[in-house]
């Protein structure tokens, strides 16, 4: 059955300008984007294939190239493009919001911004966002880049990028291809490692997350491990 033969209180746009995005499901939502399905499937219908096709996975979407998006039944070049646009359009919305206030006062959005960046990668990388004297957001800089398991971080090259950049402060971050947020005891060790580098040259660490699937970023200042 077609949308438009849906009553009207079911039906996803409706509902969104009744109550809000938030009422809706993460397929409800796809699904106006969408627009129309393909035959035999509504927009609704066509949403949910296309996010089981990446495991119900809304970060692993938000990664998808246009070619893995049009390995799905009824989405073709322009869709996929469309899609791929407005994904890359929300990192920039909350990369000009770290930019444009102290990192400190917009922790949802350092978290946010760093799901959408890192959640589907499939290899390790390591990122700092330096930050100026008042916590503004200087520039996101991916310092280095390991396999499924594992990257190597150099904490002299580290200080090297931070001189350059003049930064003042900096927030790591790194991904869990496993999943698994629980900081291992060699991430502890960089931590401490790089808070002893960057001391010396005036740099202070303000936090330092593990993004890992779908959970809330793991923040090390939280934990008590900074």
């Amino acid at each position: 059955m077609a949308i438009t033969d849906w009553p009207d209180d079911q039906r996803p746009r409706e509902r969104l300008l009744e109550q809000g995005a938030a009422a809706l499901s993460d397929a409800e939502l796809l699904a106006i984007f969408l627009r129309v399905g393909v035959r035999g499937m509504s927009a609704v219908d066509l949403a949910r294939t296309l996010l089981a096709h990446f495991d119900n996975s809304l970060a692993r979407l938000a990664a998808a190239t246009p070619q893995e998006l049009t390995r799905v039944n009824g989405v073709g070049p322009a869709k996929a493009a469309q899609l791929v646009a407005t994904l890359e359009l929300a990192r920039r919305g909350l990369r000009a919001e770290l930019r444009a206030r102290p990192a400190l006062s917009s922790p949802g959005a350092v978290r946010d911004w760093l799901r959408l960046a890192l959640a589907p990668l499939h290899h390790e990388v390591f990122i700092a966002l330096w930050l100026d004297a008042q916590n503004r957001l200087i520039a996101d800089e991916e310092l280095f880049r390991g396999t499924l398991t594992q990257t190597s971080v150099y904490p002299r090259e580290v200080v090297k990028r931070a001189l350059a950049r003049n930064a003042a402060a900096v927030i790591f971050a790194h991904n869990h291809p496993s999943g698994v947020t629980e900081p291992s005891t060699a991430d502890e060790l960089l931590t401490q490692s790089l808070k002893q580098a960057l001391t010396l040259v005036d740099v202070r660490i303000v936090d330092h997350f593990i993004v890992a699937g779908t959970a809330p970023p793991l923040s090390f200042a939280e934990r008590g491990l900074l």
